[in-house]
C-alpha cells in the first residue's frame, strides 16, 4: 500500500472505504508540497479542487476594506478545507494561505461531487465536518458581541491550547495571529497578555504561551 494510501485511509472523512473505493480515491487525487506563504485560493477563485491537509498549518481569513484580517479559523493535519465545492459554490469567499512548509493532497470537484454521489456516509461526514466549522464561526459572533475583549483571548487561548494537543503550552503563535483571530489590535493584545502574565496566568514566551493557572483563564473567559 503506497503512502498517500495509508494516509487518506487514515482521514476521518474516509475511513471505512474499501479496498476499491481508496484505490479509486488515491487515482483521483494528487499530494503537493507547498511553501509557507502560498495562496492556495482567494476571493471570488474558482472553487475547483478539494484540499485535505497532511502536514502543516493553513490559516482561513478575510480582510477588511481597510486592510484588517480577521482569521477564520487555523487547521491542522487531517483537515479539509475549500468546502465551497461541496455546497454548491462556484467561488471562494475567503483567503486560504500556508502559515508553514504544507504537504496537501489535493481532488478536483468533480470526483468529489462523483464520490458524495456513490457514498452518502462520505457525504454526510462532510456535512458533520461543515457543521463543526459553523459552530466555531457562530461561538466567534457570539464572543464578539457579548463578551468584552479579555474574556474573548482567554477563551482562545484556551480552545487553541485544546485543540492542538499541546496541554498548557500554545506554540506558534505571535500576538499579532491572536489578534488576527479577535479582530482587533496587536498593541491590544499584548496589553492583555502582559496582564495576564503579571497575575501569574501564563508565562510567555518567543511564540510560546504556557497557561500556568487554567481555571483562572476559564474564570475571565466565562466573564
Amino acid at each position: 500500500m503506497s503512502r498517500k494510501r495509508i494516509y487518506l485511509a487514515s482521514v476521518d472523512l474516509l475511513r471505512d472505504l474499501s479496498a476499491e473505493e481508496m484505490a479509486e480515491v488515491e487515482s483521483h487525487t494528487q499530494m503537493v508540497r507547498y511553501p509557507a506563504g502560498h495562496l492556495f485560493y482567494l476571493p471570488d477563485d474558482p472553487a475547483e479542487v478539494l484540499f485535505i491537509l497532511k502536514k502543516g498549518r493553513v490559516q482561513l481569513y478575510r480582510m477588511s476594506a481597510d486592510g484588517r484580517k480577521f482569521v477564520i479559523a487555523e487547521l491542522h493535519d487531517g483537515t479539509v478545507f475549500g468546502h465551497m465545492v461541496l455546497v454548491g459554490q462556484r467561488l471562494h469567499d475567503t483567503f486560504a494561505q500556508a502559515l508553514e512548509d504544507c504537504l496537501i493532497c489535493r481532488w478536483n470537484r468533480e470526483q468529489v461531487e462523483q464520490m458524495l454521489m456513490q457514498r452518502p456516509l462520505i457525504a454526510l461526514r462532510f456535512l458533520e465536518s461543515l457543521g463543526q466549522r459553523l459552530i466555531q464561526a457562530e461561538q466567534q459572533l457570539e464572543d464578539m458581541t457579548f463578551k468584552r475583549v479579555p474574556a474573548r483571548l482567554a477563551s482562545l487561548i484556551l480552545r487553541l491550547s485544546n485543540e492542538n494537543g499541546q496541554g498548557n503550552r500554545l506554540l506558534g503563535y505571535t500576538h499579532q495571529s491572536l489578534a488576527d483571530m479577535l479582530g482587533i489590535y496587536r498593541e491590544t493584545t499584548t496589553q492583555i497578555l502582559n496582564n495576564y502574565q503579571s497575575r501569574n496566568l501564563i508565562r510567555i514566551g518567543r511564540k510560546t504561551i504556557e497557561i500556568i493557572n487554567r481555571a483562572g483563564l476559564m474564570d475571565i473567559a466565562e466573564t
